[in-house]
């Protein structure tokens, strides 16, 4: 792990044996290089303590100062004298804001209990001791687990206007065009098919039934309008500063806040030319919509200016466990990670981990792996773990054991449902106790049922765990305490029974 650090080198005689007027020009000199640094490291190149050192202050993004005494010329004079002041003959020696923090135990031992990180905010120099650009899940939950822990926090949120002047308040995606109007819609839809459904359940109506577009459009942005207000709402009460501004950097620990102007509709010349013929089509339109996903607006905000390197063709920053940057005090959560994925608990865990890290004194870095997903299309899909491509990849397909089966939920049986749709999967490591890696439902609140078997395999969940849990009659999650048929066995998978 790389720190940023500014190395010096004294240039005193190379000899332990020095005159007074040496000693105390070197004693001077010590001092002055513990009362004109943040974090004053006396160090040596090869101990392994010293370096423990330097990255967990890296991990906090706090830069160091850092003199390595086996690469000084009077590496040894400098020991003694240290060791007069400190009364500690070992390395590495540590001052914080001047104050004495001992070794390498000592200053984790500051750490886990706060004391370090109340130390490195005496005497600041910044006017927050946190910014967060972006006010989505992952940047709200960040944000407000650092004011719970006592810290000076800002939220800077602005959303650039489309053409027509269409935005949108505080919460990010997931609040505002993505989880929760995506679940609302979904919900319309089933109400839907539960209309058609119902005429084979007894339910008897004349009159024709139609969907108005705008009363459910307009109810789902009333709600989403009062999650803005909770969020600004908890904010407040939290004490943390909320600028609806855009925030860019524009030197080290400093960003400027200009808000943009808001659009107003245009005109723009569309030509397209058909991918699968010869016809083009032209035309002049207000707003141009480019259904093909989200880019990450990481190219406006001033990370050029700081030297924060992002992935020049996704605008996705990588970091690495513990979400930093190459830029130590710069940390990036959420969809803008590279490799990562774009979901809101995932973001929400890694902000209140890396809030907890940097002013709690916590160690434990968001875990990645076995992160529970639903799509929420009518017939939703859940899954956790691995991808059946994916564990092959891995783990090779003679070591894995892939079970599966159709089935038929109970409620589309008399509605006259497809019985040949809804599907189970688990997909085992067969030389770890048949360990479940992966996790796969296509079927009725697939989300629902994926929650709590996600739950399970994090607590190592095995394909024998599964045949002991007894089922719940009848519902869709019970498919997974019977599952029988391999796929290597090529046997039939049809649902013959409820």
């Amino acid at each position: 792990m790389s720190l940023p650090v500014r190395r010096g080198r004294l240039s005193s005689p190379g000899t332990s044996h020095q005159s007074s007027e040496a000693r105390e020009k070197l004693r001077r000199r010590l001092l002055g290089l513990i009362e004109g640094n943040r974090v004053m490291i006396f160090s040596k190149s090869y101990c392994p303590h010293c370096t423990r050192v330097k990255e967990l202050f890296s991990s906090l993004g706090v830069e160091c100062k850092i003199l390595e005494l086996d690469r000084v010329d009077d590496g040894a004079s400098v020991q003694e004298v240290l060791s007069e002041i400190t009364n500690q003959r070992t390395v590495p020696n540590i001052f914080v804001n001047k104050v004495h923090m001992g070794g390498c135990d000592q200053t984790f031992q500051a750490h886990q209990s706060g004391l370090l990180q109340k130390l490195l905010q005496e005497n600041s120099a910044y006017d927050y001791d946190l910014i967060v650009i972006g006010g989505g899940s992952g940047g709200l939950a960040c944000a407000q687990e650092a004011a719970i822990l006592g810290k000076k926090v800002m939220v800077l949120d602005f959303v650039v206007p489309s053409p027509q002047g269409t935005s949108w308040g505080l919460g990010g995606t997931c609040v505002n065009v993505g989880c929760v109007p995506k679940k609302l819609m979904h919900q319309a839809a089933l109400l839907g098919q539960a209309l058609n459904d119902s005429r084979k359940f007894g339910w008897e109506y004349s009159q024709q039934v139609k969907h108005n577009w705008k009363t459910m459009t307009e109810a789902i942005q009333n709600h989403i309008g009062s999650l803005n207000w909770s969020y600004r709402l908890s904010l407040r009460e939290k004490s943390v500063a909320y600028v609806n501004s855009y925030g860019e950097f524009v030197e080290h620990h400093k960003i400027k806040v200009q808000q943009l102007e808001k659009g107003s509709p245009g005109k723009l010349k569309v030509v397209a030319k058909s991918t699968e013929g010869p016809e083009t089509i032209e035309g002049v339109y207000n707003t141009v919509l480019l259904a093909i996903g989200r880019d990450s607006s990481t190219r406006k905000i001033g990370l050029e200016t700081i030297g924060v390197k992002i992935n020049e063709k996704s605008g996705k920053i990588p970091v690495n466990d513990v979400e930093q940057t190459n830029v130590p005090y710069i940390y990036a959560i959420g969809d803008i990670l590279e490799g990562k994925l774009e979901l809101t608990p995932v973001a929400i865990q890694a902000g209140k981990l890396l809030a907890r890290r940097l002013f709690g004194g916590h160690v434990e870095k968001c875990d990645y792996i076995n992160v529970p997903t639903t799509v929420f299309t009518p017939l939703e899909y859940g899954c956790c773990g691995l991808s059946e491509e994916k564990a092959i990849e891995v783990y090779k397909k003679e070591n894995l054991e892939v079970y599966h089966t159709l089935f038929w939920p109970l409620e589309w049986t008399v509605a006259g449902r497809d019985n040949s749709t809804c599907y189970a999967k688990i997909i085992c490591n067969k030389f770890d106790n048949n360990r479940v890696i992966g996790f796969h439902l296509l079927g009725p609140n697939a989300g629902e049922v994926t929650q709590g078997f996600a739950a399970a395999m994090k607590c190592g969940l095995t394909k024998q765990l599964l045949d002991d849990t007894i089922g719940i009659h009848p519902t869709c999650g019970e498919v997974f305490t019977t599952l029988e048929i391999t796929k290597s066995s090529g046997l039939d998978i049809s649902q013959k029974g409820c």
